[in-house]
Parts: structure tokens; C-alpha cells; sequence
């Protein structure tokens, strides 16, 4: 089922990115990058242990990937890692985003070789995420975030691009993951995000924020393949402005 662009995104009207980690913009945007008003009151549903898929683009184009712009999704040099949280809430409509608690979901990070970033650019844009399995269902703003570090040897200098999609989650159990608060959880001085990625080499590189939430019994966190075997999908797609920078924010339920 194709729910159509925007339904269910916070989206901004420019593309630039959150710089500063201690705004209340680094939550879900907006401050430089107004976000559009009103919101969208869909939610979207999407089952506990479900992968979905944010889908980040170089600007705003409706039929997907293009191959023609090589800075699609993203210009190579913006390396660095993918990550996504989610917060519980009462209405994933409401409007304010403020003092909620964050539990990180996914990261991609650097192998030695490859950044997270670039294996996100190698899959024309797919950032897949898999929702645990065993949180308590209801409301969720689920944040799918990516920074760039090629400016990132100074702070501030971290380029940090964000959406926020309103989702609500069905089935899953009862555990309560830790969480931490947006701002709060990076610092200007975390060596990932002040970090000089050029010299020396990078041979090592942690990620900011909490470690990632796993269910009890389960194990690993990062991205995951995409797979074949859906029988359905619902897209959710949301859009930065003409001239956007990065992120087509795409949900798909594999």
C-alpha cells in the first residue's frame, strides 16, 4: 500500500544540516531547517520485529535513486556513520518532540574499510533498520540519522541530518529499554563526532550515544540485508525541499 510522500514525516524546508548537538534542532530538525507545518497526522503502522528502510536522496525527486546525479543519495566525501532511535510517546502526532527518552536501534559505523554512510550510498540510499521485537507496542517517533564527518576535526564541524517518522508499533512484549535525552546524548567533545577522519588514519572510530538496544536473548544491531521473502510493503515517503541535501526519508516494511 503506497501511503504517498510526507505522510506520517517531520520534514524541513531547507536542507542544511544541525551542527549544534546541545539544540533542541539535533531531536528532529527544524531551527536553521524550519520544519513544514502542520505536521502530518498519519501514523504508520509497522510490526514489532519488522525491518523498515529510510531512503536518503541528494534532492527531492519522487521516483527513487537517481544514477545520473553521482552526489545521489549523498556526496561520497560524507563519511561517517548511520543511526536510529526511537522514543515511546503518547500520540505520534503530537507536536512537541522535547524531553523524551531516545533508545538507539541501529548503528553502522566504520569496519576498517568502509564507512556506514558509504554502504548506505552503495544501496542507492537504503538505510535499513529493524525494530525490536520485543518493546511494548504503541506510539513511537522512530529518527533515522546521519552524520557527516569531513569537517568534523573541530566542533563545531559534524554535519548531523535527521528525520523524524511517526510510527506505531503492533504486537511486541513488555521491556522497557534505557534511554537517554536528545539534546544530551552527544557532546561537542565525543570522539565521534570531533574527529579528524583524513590524519592520522582512522582505524577506529566510536560511535556517539548509547550503545544499541537488543532484546533479551537476541544479539547484533547493525544493518541488516534486505531480503526477499516480504509478501507486502508500505512506503512512506517524505521529501526535504527542491534544493534538498540529503534525506527522501522512506519507510518500507520488509
Amino acid at each position: 500500500m503506497v501511503l504517498g510522500y510526507l505522510n506520517g514525516i517531520r520534514y524541513p524546508t531547507y536542507d542544511g544540516p544541525i551542527t549544534d548537538v546541545d539544540s533542541n534542532d539535533i531531536i528532529c530538525n527544524g531551527g536553521p531547517n524550519p520544519l513544514v507545518t502542520p505536521y502530518s497526522q498519519t501514523v504508520i503502522d509497522v510490526p514489532a520485529g519488522a525491518t523498515v528502510q529510510a531512503e536518503w536522496h541528494h534532492v527531492l525527486q519522487p521516483n527513487g535513486y537517481n544514477s545520473a546525479d553521482s552526489a545521489d543519495p549523498v556526496d561520497p566525501g560524507h563519511l561517517g556513520p548511520t543511526i536510529a532511535y526511537l522514543a515511546k510517546v503518547p500520540d505520534a502526532t503530537q507536536t512537541d518532540v522535547t524531553g523524551l527518552g531516545w533508545f538507539k536501534i541501529q548503528e553502522d559505523g566504520f569496519d576498517g574499510t568502509t564507512w556506514g554512510v558509504t554502504r548506505m550510498y552503495n544501496a542507492k540510499g537504503l538505510h535499513t533498520i529493524k525494530i525490536p521485537s520485543c518493546i511494548p507496542p504503541g506510539n513511537y517517533f522512530l529518527r533515522a540519522e546521519m552524520i557527516a564527518l569531513h569537517g568534523a576535526s573541530s566542533y563545531p564541524g559534524a554535519q548531523f541530518y535527521m528525520e523524524c517518522a511517526q510510527i506505531n508499533i503492533t504486537g511486541g512484549g513488555s521491556v522497557q529499554p534505557s534511554t537517554v535525552s536528545f539534546p544530551g546524548a552527544y557532546h561537542g567533545t565525543d570522539p565521534g563526532v570531533k574527529i579528524n577522519i583524513y590524519y592520522p588514519a582512522v582505524t577506529n572510530y566510536t560511535i556517539p550515544g548509547p550503545a544499541v538496544f537488543t532484546c533479551p536473548g537476541s544479539s547484533g544491531s547493525s544493518t541488516t540485508t534486505k531480503t526477499s521473502s516480504t509478501t507486502s510493503k508500505a512506503w512512506i515517503r517524505g521529501h526535504y525541499a527542491s534544493h534538498a541535501k540529503h534525506l527522501t526519508f522512506s519507510l518500507g516494511l520488509r
